[in-house]
């Protein structure tokens, strides 16, 4: 089983709990979670490649309740 967090360059990246059969398949979820908007890192980690994402919350006023 992967870490479920890694830390690169001081900044924490997040498994995204799937195991992918291969590098195509990981390639394309790679890719969307780029357009969505994340920061993506690979690892390899028991000969076995895995995706971790990462997005920096945006700031906003919460509305007053």
């Amino acid at each position: 089983m992967p870490d479920h967090v890694i830390l690169v360059g001081g900044k924490k990246f997040l498994w995204d709990g799937i195991d992918y059969p291969d590098g195509d398949k990981l390639s394309a979820a790679a890719k969307k979670f780029r357009a969505d908007g994340f920061d993506v890192e690979v690892s390899e980690q028991d000969g076995k490649l895995y995706l971790y994402t990462r997005r920096v919350a945006q700031q906003g006023v919460a509305p007053n309740a």
